[in-house]
């Protein structure tokens, strides 16, 4: 990594999320730029172009949803899983400012497609799940939707109006520029409470509010997401000067994060009957376990 790509993290502000809010029309909304993160976790394969750019696309839309979790040990996860397609299963998670992400393929049948890159010729027919893990109340809730749409962030957006109904407005860009790669997402809901969400019954498309501001916030051009002298504060100084007040807050710095410890996979495998362990053992008494996150094998004693 060159001095000048160091300059740019520090001043644009990569691995980090820009929550914003415009009080008087009752909305809120993230914005996320990934550099040396989304770097990390691509890296942990030899993914192809195409898989890379789905990868890139998932992890900020896991940034810019899970950073709307209020409690810091919350997590988020999207996952899409299919039958037919080159992809069958795709994860990411969101923790505290911790992201991590895979994707499961068959390079061969990646192969037939001939260069192909909508989301039914890499999918087929499946399915996207987005789960809460609420860490205060230990509650869980998770949306399904099928996985429709021209991409992931338009599956998103489905999610938001069918599972949650909140209008809700998501533009993602990843650019890819040899072995360099950074990726920026913004996301912009309708809330008539604004951060607190409490009643929902106005929260509808053709609310005059909500049509003002999504017609503002579709003005993003992909260039913008990515634009390494653009900080996130201007960005949403672009969108939204002329409003009367806009609130900005700075989240957790995003960093790569893996649970692959052995205490981790201890607590995991103690779940499992003695009989079970005695199965898994290699010969030195010892239970591999392969992470597929990071594409590490811990060999765990339990």
């Amino acid at each position: 990594m060159n001095d000048d790509y160091l300059i740019r993290i520090d001043d644009t502000g990569f691995d980090r999320v820009l929550a914003f809010s415009v009080p008087v029309r009752h909305a809120r909304g993230r914005v996320v730029r990934l550099g040396p993160v989304l770097e990390t976790v691509l890296s942990a394969h030899d993914y192809p172009p195409v898989i890379k750019h789905l990868l890139a696309e998932a992890l900020v839309l896991t940034a810019l949803m899970g950073a709307l979790l209020k409690e810091e040990d919350s997590q988020l996860t999207v996952q899409a899983q299919s039958e037919g397609g080159p992809v069958d299963l795709l994860v990411c998670d969101y923790r505290g400012g911790e992201v991590r992400g895979y994707v499961r393929h068959d390079e061969a049948a990646l192969a037939s497609l001939g260069g192909a890159t909508s989301l039914d010729a890499l999918f087929g027919k499946g399915y996207l799940a987005i789960t809460f893990d609420l860490a205060v109340s230990d509650e869980r809730y998770q949306g399904v939707v099928p996985l429709e749409g021209a991409s992931l962030t338009q599956a998103c957006e489905s999610y938001f109006a069918q599972s949650e109904q909140v209008p809700t407005l998501i533009r993602v860009a990843v650019r890819s520029n040899g072995p360099r790669c950074t990726a920026g997402g913004l996301l912009v809901q309708h809330l008539p409470d604004s951060e607190e969400g409490k009643d929902r019954l106005h929260a509808r498309e053709d609310h005059p509010d909500w049509e003002h501001v999504s017609i503002l916030a579709a003005s993003i051009q992909p260039e913008e997401l990515v634009d390494p002298v653009l900080t996130l504060e201007q960005m949403v100084w672009r969108l939204f000067h002329e409003e009367e007040e806009v609130r900005v807050e700075q989240l957790a710095p995003l960093e790569r994060g893996c649970r692959c410890t052995v205490a981790h996979y201890q607590a995991v495998l103690s779940r499992f009957p003695e009989d079970q362990r005695a199965e898994m053992r290699d010969d030195d008494g010892l239970i591999p376990v392969d992470c597929a996150f990071c594409s590490r094998i811990l060999r765990i004693p339990a």
